[in-house]
């Protein structure tokens, strides 16, 4: 029923879309439960309630909804940047309606279209995926030491008792070295 793009989007993003345009109502819960998170943090920090999330992300799996059944959707990125486009779009048309301000937004208006959003959020997921083979390719103790501070936050000091390093100074020139070899591997990729 629906298109892929393969290089872009999953096998999990195509099962659900035909489970959308069935209308099976577990995929409709999953797709609430996985991408309303990211939409109600989007509204919120831009001037928004959870009300008015909970009315866009509906918005947004309507849209979806009619456009999958039209029987001629083409996913060309990920359904989770797909659906944020959606939602930031609605989000700045009400925005718009209410002259209230979209912080994310430097030329606020109707002048970005949604296409922009999308090739914008398809080059950062093709950005993220290179970072994920990358980190896979780091290797220990590094990648470890990268998702440790970046990721989860971890201070330097809790780092070094984590590893057994001396010092967090220890620590802090180790992250470094990680993430000097975190670059080459990321922008090897790019070549």
């Amino acid at each position: 029923m629906s298109k892929l793009s393969k290089a872009v989007a999953s096998e999990a993003d195509l099962k659900t879309i035909d489970g959308v345009a069935a209308g099976d109502a577990e995929v409709l819960e999953q797709l609430y439960q996985d991408y309303y998170p990211m939409v109600l943090k989007m509204i919120v920090q831009n001037s928004g309630t959870e009300d008015s999330a909970k009315d866009i992300f509906q918005e947004a799996v309507i849209v979806l909804y009619d456009r999958v059944r039209q029987g001629d959707f083409e996913l060309s990125c990920k359904l989770k940047t797909y659906i944020y486009a959606v939602c930031r779009r609605l989000w700045l048309k009400q925005l718009g309606a209410q002259e209230r301000v979209f912080y994310d937004v430097e030329s606020y208006a109707e002048l970005i279209p949604v296409e922009d959003d999308l090739a914008r959020h398809r080059e950062k997921d093709r950005e993220l995926s290179r970072m994920e083979r990358a980190l896979g390719e780091l290797g220990e103790p590094c990648r470890t030491i990268i998702k440790d501070f970046y990721i989860l936050g971890l201070s330097m000091q809790e780092i070094c008792e984590k590893f057994g390093y001396t010092n967090a100074d220890n620590a802090k020139t180790q992250k470094y070295k990680c993430l000097q070899r975190l670059k080459k591997l990321f922008f090897a990729a790019i070549r």
